[in-house]
């Protein structure tokens, strides 16, 4: 099928999107506990309101802490469950690899976008990601999607596509995109 047959996508970073970051030593990381990891109190209301549009939504994020060894397997499993037991996802894609792996998958890599397009039949083009870092940004860009940044404290020299202070705002561009 063609591009233009396609329909669009949003691709929704995890950590500090769909859930809040955990702070070490003044840097933002990822939860490391399932203990830890709390979904963002808008984040089922938001990615429902793309459902309900008929978006698909797609979870991309980087997990170095796993091939680090700061992460069990059953820890990040608890926390995918939990995900997918508060917020209506289509589907999750996970890079468990560290920059040295230099892996295909890892963003700023495009390559869990590239592979849940194929397999969701999306038009990267008319896609969106919506990100809280520069890797995702940069992994948005390299896909052909238009970029919406979170912005944070610790993100401001990041740029994108559309810059916003909530995941309700990022929805709001989504849903007033013309290329539906």
């Amino acid at each position: 099928m063609s591009a233009r047959g396609r329909r669009p996508g949003v691709f929704l970073d995890r950590d500090g999107v769909l859930n809040q970051v955990v702070m070490r030593d003044g840097a933002p990381g990822s939860p490391r506990r399932a203990a830890e990891f709390v979904i963002a109190a808008e984040a089922p209301a938001a990615v429902g309101r793309l459902r309900q549009a008929g978006f698909p939504v797609l979870v991309v994020s980087n997990q170095p802490d796993l091939a680090r060894g700061h992460l069990e397997q059953a820890e990040h499993d608890r926390m995918l469950a939990a995900l997918k037991a508060a917020v209506p996802v289509d589907d999750i894609a996970v890079c468990p690899h560290d920059d040295a792996d230099r892996c295909a998958c890892r963003k700023p890599q495009p390559g869990m976008l590239l592979m849940l397009a194929e397999r969701h039949d999306l038009d990267l083009a008319r896609s969106v990601l919506v990100g809280d870092t520069w890797r995702d940004v940069e992994a948005g860009r390299r896909a052909g999607c238009r970029t919406v940044l979170l912005a944070r404290e610790y993100n401001g020299d990041v740029t994108a596509d559309a810059v916003v202070g909530t995941l309700a705002e990022a929805v709001d561009l989504v849903l007033r995109q013309p290329s539906r």
